[in-house]
């Protein structure tokens, strides 16, 4: 059996119950050393193999997953945040289900979560915005046309753009001629979670800047969106004049 399981965006007890159970249970541990948290392999079982995969290839890793199975071992993927973005497992999976290798996959604190707690910040705020956008800016990994920066820019939603601090002149740039004005606040969020997080809030138009000025150029998310503003609507939720099914409105 493989296990794919999500690490967390970095502190190594924002990982699940589940995952770190998966983890001291391992035979075997194939994990993104890159970006993973190394203190989580502490918890794992003496005699378990340990594979970083920042240098191996898709089919050096599905080899490993293969050899483990043949020996009846149980193998953990250990993805970094959570596997479901920007994660490349459905390659992975997909090679699985061709050696007819069972697979699952456990649910992991994406960075973006991380993010937002490290800003005390909520991504959905009424009359704000209530929708976030993931995603990223073109680079070596293309992206469709109708989902690029520009075109995301032009609802004013709240946004989170992944694995694009290398390019964030451009970036700024692009969500400026989407429709952002250049005094949108904006944020950059640095290892989320780790040790060494770092969290700088700018607008539009200093984010460039912002980003030299603090030596940022990887592993950091980049937001932007009115949620990182003061103002917006209390919620219905909690009004005393608006009924639920467990609570009755009280007129003032």
């Amino acid at each position: 059996m493989v296990h794919f399981v999500g690490a967390g965006c970095g502190a190594p007890d924002l990982i699940t119950l589940r995952g770190d159970k998966l983890i001291r249970e391992a035979d075997v541990i194939i994990y993104a050393g890159s970006l993973v948290n190394p203190e989580l392999l502490e918890h794992r079982k003496e005699g378990c193999e340990i594979y970083n995969s920042a240098v191996m290839t898709l089919d050096e890793t599905v080899s490993v997953m293969e050899a483990a199975e043949k020996e009846q071992k149980m193998t953990v993927r250990l993805h970094t945040g959570d596997p479901s973005l920007y994660g490349a497992i459905r390659e992975q999976m997909d090679a699985l289900k061709e050696k007819g290798i069972a697979y699952d996959i456990c649910p992991g604190v994406s960075s973006f979560c991380g993010a937002a707690a490290a800003l005390k910040a909520e991504y959905t705020l009424p009359g704000v915005s209530q929708s976030v956008v993931i995603t990223r800016m073109e680079g070596r990994t293309p992206v469709p046309e109708r989902e690029s920066i520009r075109s995301f820019a032009a609802h004013g939603a709240t946004m989170v753009i992944f694995l694009s601090a290398g390019m964030i002149k451009e970036l700024a740039a692009e969500l400026e001629a989407g429709g952002y004005a250049a005094s949108a606040p904006a944020a950059i969020v640095y290892k989320a979670s780790w040790p060494e997080e770092k969290v700088i809030r700018c607008t539009l138009e200093t984010l460039a800047e912002t980003a030299e000025r603090e030596k940022i150029r990887k592993t950091a998310l980049i937001l932007v969106g009115g949620f990182l503003g003061d103002e917006y609507r209390k919620s219905f939720l909690y009004d005393p004049e608006f009924s639920t099914e467990y609570r009755k409105a009280v007129k003032r």
